[in-house]
This record gives structure tokens, sequence and C-alpha cells, in this order.
């Protein structure tokens, strides 16, 4: 092995983790704003999550926002209670 291979190698290392480093600067920053864009696009989303609360490592509370009712709902253990929130109405 020269001296010159060796050269070579460093160099195309050096190369390679420029390019890298290259592509990682500009998805962070211009990957958010495409992603946004495109999420424009497919009109006005229904559902929202309000809020989380992990309550334990098996299970977690979620209000889920949908259209203009509220529902909580216990994830964990293998199933799902949903209880409906609204403004007191049947």
């Amino acid at each position: 092995m020269t001296f010159l291979d060796l050269l070579r190698g460093v160099l195309s290392l050096a190369i390679t983790l420029g390019l890298i480093g290259l592509a990682a600067w500009a998805s962070r920053r211009y990957l958010p704003q495409l992603m946004a864009r495109m999420s424009a696009h497919k009109g006005e989303r229904r559902m929202q999550v309000v809020e989380t609360l992990v309550l334990d490592p098996a299970r977690r509370l979620v209000l889920v926002r949908v259209d203009a009712e509220e529902r909580l709902i216990l994830l964990g253990e293998g199933k799902e209670l949903i209880e409906p929130r609204g403004d007191g109405k049947p």
C-alpha cells in the first residue's frame, strides 16, 4: 500500500462523510416544510388528538376530538374503553 492509496482512501471517506452530513442537514432544513405542504393538500382533518396521559407502562388515556365531539379512550392491556364526552346531551 503506497502513500497515494492511503491518501485516496482518506479522501474518499471524507467525501462520503461530507455527502452524508449534507444530506442530513438538507433533510432537517427542508423536509418538514415539504411534508407540511404535502399534507395541506389532503384537506381538512376531522380527527385530532387533544391530549394524552400516560397512567403506567401498560395503560394511557387519550382524549380525541372527532368533528365537535370529544371521546376519552383508555388504551392498554389488549383492550380499549371509549367514553363519549359531550355537552351533557343524552
